[in-house]
Order: structure tokens, then C-alpha cells, then sequence
């Protein structure tokens, strides 16, 4: 990706979308050589269109004709409880000789059913949102202020039991934002939980008084999703509350875009199952509701929502493509681990991100919070993968090396904003007892040229004592390696998630959570791009190839470290390490590197 390579002559001359279409659009020649094969059975060349993404050559045509060209038996199948008619065949044949410029014929062998398979077992909501909450009491307000902390103004003396946004400004030099650059708004995704305005009217009054009240995100409601909730909702569970908070805190004026993502009978279902952002991807991308990539096209419909959702309720328009522009950042606190899908299906997504980085965009996603594991159940009993759950399990998208992926970091109640900060732990007691910042090593994606050399600093420098495999999708029944060595590493950088006060409910609580990270680095990034685009340059789009080139515009995080698994996990030194990645931001010193930039 030249244009986000620092030392490239087009670093920041983003693509335009049809620019993007181009590039992943078949070549002429495989275009040409299905065209003839159809015209040369009977198909005449008016029929025959050539989709607006590039990927597609459709045409209508009798049931017969089909049958006739593809050597196939076509059925109509009616769904019991709706009597929806969908049409599919048992199989198909096409000539060999285009066999290879054919990615998927639709409709075909899978039918797109109208109702969702069965979820699966619900999952707590902070366990999919990287989300943990630690009840609120007086002791927040009465705890006792260290020596070293007397010294501080009065709003900084207690950032160690309770990060507010004055601590967060002064723990990253980050100054109060003035600028409100038009097109620079925010954007944030989310889905299966909904804020309650009462609850962020409430963090202004209490943490942000110079937002106003009433200040509320622009909507993106994608697909039948709602605005908001009233505080008591059982939607409203914080993650919404906690990111809009984050956000406006450190960029107001600065606007808030919020991305809604499906309808109220659909997103319940999504912190119970997997299928995250292909529709959010869709509304962003008109092309990605029919692109074809790695034997995948379009949403894979036993995963994603189908719309016009056909039970009572659900949202009865079509599924909405490329209905929105994607704000300049985009942070989103969802993840899950990457062996709960299909790895085409994660590498199409993967590629759309890759697609909107192209494009200028800052893709962010918070690294996890359960260390080298993933939550309990999510592969075994402990979150971990192979015969005997002792194998790291990565998390995606994190895993995907067109995101910028965040962790964790906090400091301890006795710490001051003077302090250096250590990796994200603390016991939330049950299944969140080893709630940590999570990092690892894909066994999807491999490890991408730009980090190539601080992973390689890192092996060296910690002297790791775990077997490791070399090896992507490897057997996990045979191999005695507990990481991938060659994989995708993350997180790439981090930012402070623990003790963040916030209303939800409208009662106070203190969170914990990668969730947090996210949306903070976000707004470290939004603030930024007001700096260049108030002197005419444009957005810094996916910065992870220029943080790794200049690693001194973070805080480097040398203290804690990512358990799971049964392990100690891979702990935090000097240089990248997969518990913090680079380190936390340094807003001056990246505000001064951006802005050398072209």
C-alpha cells in the first residue's frame, strides 16, 4: 500500500472507489472469455449485463435456458412457515475451459434461506464488546490520594481509580479540541447494544461539562436499526454509553457519526453468534453486497441477517448498499476469535478493509480482553484452541493487517498521569477473572512486510520458552506449537481501558475494557486529521506502515502481560510486543510526524 508508506512518493494519494473497482475488478480477459462462452450459447450479447462493481455478468433467461447452459435441474423450494419461493439446483456444470474465471453462479447449489439458522449459546455482551464493568460506590469519590498525586491539580489527583477525560488529556498531552473540520466526523459501530441520551446527558454534567446537553451522534442506521433506547432497555448494556463518552470527550466540537448496524430481532442475535460487518461493510460499499472473493459473494446468509427480514417485526426493506460515506476513522469495540469463522469469509472481509484504507480511511478495532484466549467456551472450556486447549487463540479483525488494532493499558490505584503505564488486568471476578489485553499471531493472516521487523526484535528480545508452529491454517489436532510465529501480529498500538466512569443504566459505573482503547486512539487520530485538513492536506487513512517506521511517537508499554491459555501469555518489553503493540500515543509527537507528512 504505496499510498501509506511514508517513504513513498504517494504516500496520501488515496484512491477514488471506482479507482478501487478497477483494481479488484476480473481482467478483460477473463471478462471476455465468459461473455463469448454465454453468447456462444445462445445468450445474445444485449442480455448480458456487466455489474456496476465490475465483478458480475448477469442476464435473465428462462428456467430452461439455465437448465440447458449450466447442465442442471432447477427447483422451486418453498420455505414451510412463510411460503417464500426460492430457487435453487443440486449441481451444475460449466465448460473447463472457464471454470477458472468463474468465482460463484447465483442462483446455484446454496440457496439464500429466509430465516437464520439457530444462534448459538448467548454470550455475555462485554465478553463479544470487550466490554468489563466494575460497580460504582462512594470509595471512588473518597479514595485515598497518594503523596506523589498532592502535587497535581485537583482534577488529576485520583486518574489511577478513575480515568476522566482530564486524566486521559493529561496522560497523552492530548490538548482540548477547537476544530470541527466538516466531513472529519467520527465514526463509531455498533451493534446489538443502543445508547440512552439520559445516560450521556449525564457523563456531560458529571465528566465533560463543555459539551452541551443534548449532544447526541449523527444517525447511520443501517438496515432497520434504531437511534437510541431509554436507559432502563435491557439494548442499553454501556458499550454504546461508553464509546459515544470516549469520543465526544476528546473531540468536541468535533462531531460523532454512529453507525447502527440491524434491525432490533437481528442484533440480540449478534452478541449470541458471529456475524459481524459484512452488513455494516455493505452500507458502506455498494459494491461489497455482490462482490465475489475467495469462493465468497455477497453475505453469506448462514452467518449474516437476510433482508427483508420476513418475521414480525424485522426490518421489510432491502438490504441497504453503499448508503452511507465512511467517515475519515472508524472505530469499532467488536471482536471475536478468528477460528469461530470461516477463513473466506474473514479474507473478503479483510480485503474490503483493505479496500477503504486505499481509500484514505483509518480502520480501528479494539485487540480483545481476555489475553492469548479468547472468553470461556469460545473453543474450549478456556477460550483456547487445540485438543487440549493450551493453543492461543487470535482474535478477529484484529487479525487483519488493513485494521489498526488497539489494547489495553492502565494504571494502577496508587499511579498518577506521571507514571508509566502496564497492560490492562484486573480480576472481574468468574469468567472475567483474567480480563487482559489481548494479543497474539493469526493462523489466517500472514505477518505483513510494514511490522515484519519489530516482530522479529520481539522474538529476539523476549526469548519466549513456548513451542511455536510456523505454519498458516494449521492443524491444530497435530501440531505442538501453541502460536503462529509467521502470523498477523497484534495489537498494533494501545491506549488506556480500565476505571473509565460512565453512565449506563443511568447509574455510574467504572469500566474496564480494550472497548475503551479503541474509540480513545480514534479520537487521538480524528484530532490529528483536523490538524492536516486545517492546513489543506488530507486524511492519514491507515496508518499502521508509518507508526511502524517511527516508533518513537509512542509511549512505549514495558510492564505487565496478556495471560491465558494456562500461560503467562506474551508479556509487554521495550519495543513491540503482542501485549501493547508500539505503546500508547503521544499526541505532540504524532501531531508533528503527521503533519510532516505529505
Amino acid at each position: 500500500m504505496a499510498v501509506s508508506d511514508p517513504t513513498s512518493a504517494k504516500y496520501g494519494q488515496y484512491w477514488s472507489a471506482e479507482e478501487v473497482h478497477d483494481m479488484f475488478a476480473p481482467s478483460k480477459d477473463t471478462v471476455d472469455t465468459v461473455r463469448r462462452w454465454l453468447e456462444s450459447s445462445g445468450i445474445h450479447e444485449s442480455r448480458i449485463v456487466h455489474s456496476d462493481n465490475k465483478g458480475w455478468l448477469a442476464f435473465d433467461a428462462y428456467a430452461q435456458e439455465v437448465e440447458d447452459l449450466f447442465k442442471a435441474e432447477f427447483y422451486e423450494h418453498e420455505h414451510a412457515s412463510t411460503s417464500s419461493m426460492k430457487i435453487g439446483c443440486e449441481e451444475y456444470h460449466v465448460p473447463e475451459h472457464i471454470q477458472a474465471h468463474i468465482d460463484y453462479i447465483t442462483p446455484g447449489v446454496k440457496l439464500s434461506p429466509i430465516v437464520k439458522k439457530s444462534t448459538k449459546q448467548k454470550r455475555m455482551s462485554h465478553l463479544v464488546h470487550s466490554k468489563g464493568t466494575v460497580e460504582s460506590d462512594d470509595s471512588f469519590k473518597s479514595a485515598v490520594i497518594s503523596e506523589k498525586a498532592k502535587s497535581l491539580p485537583a482534577d488529576l489527583q485520583k486518574c489511577g481509580s478513575e480515568m476522566t477525560p482530564a486524566c486521559i488529556k493529561a496522560l497523552y498531552n492530548i490538548p482540548d479540541a477547537t476544530k470541527a473540520h466538516k466531513g472529519n466526523s467520527l465514526g463509531l459501530y455498533e451493534q446489538g447494544d443502543y445508547f440512552a441520551k439520559s445516560d450521556l446527558d449525564l457523563y456531560y454534567k458529571a465528566y465533560a461539562p463543555w459539551i452541551p446537553q443534548g449532544t447526541y451522534p449523527i444517525p447511520a442506521l443501517i438496515d432497520g436499526a434504531n437511534f437510541s433506547v431509554p436507559d432502563y432497555s435491557p439494548l442499553n448494556t454501556g458499550e454504546s454509553d461508553i464509546d459515544i463518552d470516549m469520543a465526544y470527550a476528546l473531540i468536541y466540537p468535533q462531531s460523532v457519526t454512529l453507525y447502527q448496524v440491524d434491525d432490533q430481532l437481528y442484533e440480540p442475535e449478534e452478541v449470541a453468534t458471529t456475524n459481524l460487518f459484512n452488513t455494516f461493510l455493505d452500507a458502506l460499499d455498494g459494491s461489497y453486497c455482490t462482490y465475489s472473493a475467495f469462493g465468497e459473494t455477497g453475505n453469506n446468509p448462514d452467518i449474516d441477517p437476510v433482508y427483508p427480514n420476513p418475521r414480525p417485526g424485522g426490518y421489510k426493506g432491502k438490504l441497504q448498499c453503499g448508503v452511507y460515506k465512511p467517515t475519515n476513522v472508524i472505530s469499532a469495540s467488536y471482536g471475536q476469535a478468528e477460528a469461530d469463522l470461516p477463513i473466506a469469509y474473514t479474507k473478503r472481509q479483510c480485503t474490503e478493509f483493505l479496500k477503504l484504507g486505499l481509500q484514505g480511511h483509518s480502520i480501528l478495532f479494539s485487540s480483545g480482553d481476555y489475553g492469548v484466549a479468547s472468553f470461556h467456551g469460545d473453543g474450549s472450556a478456556n477460550g483456547c484452541l487445540g485438543p487440549e486447549g493450551k493453543i492461543f487463540n487470535p482474535q478477529y479483525p484484529s487479525n487483519c493487517p488493513y485494521v489498526t488494532s488497539v489494547g489495553g493499558t492502565m494504571l494502577y490505584a496508587d499511579q498518577t498521569i506521571k507514571d508509566a503505564e502496564s497492560v490492562m488486568h484486573a480480576d472481574l471476578g468468574g469468567l472475567s477473572a483474567n480480563f487482559s489485553s489481548a494479543g497474539g499471531f493469526s493462523n489466517y493472516f500472514p505477518q505483513p512486510s510494514y511490522q515484519r521487523n519489530a516482530v522479529e526484535k520481539y522474538f529476539k528480545k523476549a526469548k519466549l520458552s513456548y513451542p511455536h508452529y510456523s505454519e498458516m491454517e494449521v492443524d491444530l489436532n497435530k501440531t505442538e506449537g501453541l502460536f503462529n510465529r509467521i502470523g498477523r501480529a497484534y495489537p498494533d498500538v494501545a491506549a488506556n481501558g480500565a476505571m473509565f466512569p460512565a453512565y449506563s443504566g443511568g447509574s455510574l459505573h467504572h469500566f474496564y475494557g480494550a472497548s475503551l482503547s479503541s474509540p480513545l486512539f480514534a479520537s487521538v487520530l480524528t484530532l490529528i486529521n483536523e490538524e492536516r485538513l486545517a492546513k489543506g492536506k488530507g486524511p492519514i487513512g491507515f496508518v499502521n506502515p508509518v507508526l511502524y517506521a517511527h516508533p518513537e511517537v509512542l509511549n512505549d508499554i514495558t510492564n505487565g502481560t496478556s495471560a491465558g491459555c494456562n500461560s503467562d501469555g506474551f508479556s509487554a518489553i521495550p519495543g513491540w510486543d503482542p501485549a501493547t503493540g508500539l505503546g500508547t500515543p503521544n499526541y505532540p509527537k504524532l501531531k508533528k510526524l503527521f503533519l510532516s507528512l505529505p
